[in-house]
């Protein structure tokens, strides 16, 4: 069962949840937080300024993310591919660049040039390099050349394969999740570590 963005915040906060329904209908009354910091305290049970826009923050946040959510869903179920694991995983998503991860392969783009090489009959290619290493790739490629396809040498069988892989890895989203955490430690490490000789974020940048 999905849990309500009040509920949420409220766990985030670490504030009840009353405190953050109060604090809501305020913000959507059209209330600003420097107003209820100051003359709603009672209402909110002495939120202080900080928590009072974190909470702000983390509404829109939140609110634009279950918007976005829709959207996706929506497209998908017209598409006719939604699954039940499908929506599972869209519904447990917490933010939205796990969201868009997710979407990538249904999202409706342009004629590719993975889409291509798939039309030529390449993507049995591309299958057996990945999962079989210790073949020859040149050897392999020959067995798909087809002029009338658009596949005039090896080259272009190989071109195929590989522009099939790469959208394949890209439309991955445990994969792509994985490698922006990585990236995302690795450059904070490296922020910590130049910090401690005295050097300037900016200068590593």
């Amino acid at each position: 069962m999905a849990v309500s963005i009040e509920r949420r915040l409220a766990d985030e906060l670490s504030v009840r949840l009353e405190q953050v329904e109060a604090t809501i209908a305020l913000l959507d009354g059209g209330s600003t937080v420097p107003f209820i910091a100051r003359y709603r305290k009672e209402a909110t049970g002495e939120l202080d300024d900080i928590q009072l826009r974190t909470l702000e923050e983390r509404l829109r946040y939140l609110r634009e993310l279950d918007e976005r959510r829709d959207a996706v869903i929506a497209s998908v179920r017209e598409q006719g591919k939604l699954t039940d694991e499908l929506l599972a995983l869209f519904m447990a998503a917490e933010t939205k660049a796990r969201l868009e991860d997710l979407y990538l392969p249904y999202k409706q783009k342009r004629r590719t040039k993975a889409q291509i090489a798939r039309e030529a009959g390449l993507e049995p290619l591309a299958d057996l390099l990945l999962t079989d290493p210790t073949r020859t790739p040149e050897t392999e490629a020959a067995a798909f050349i087809d002029a009338e396809k658009g596949v005039a040498d090896v080259k272009a069988a190989l071109d195929g394969a590989k522009q099939i892989l790469i959208e394949r890895f890209a439309e991955d989203a445990e994969l792509v999740g994985a490698l922006r955490n990585f990236l995302w430690e690795k450059r904070r490490c490296a922020r910590e570590r130049h910090r401690g000789q005295g050097r300037g974020w900016g200068e590593i940048l």
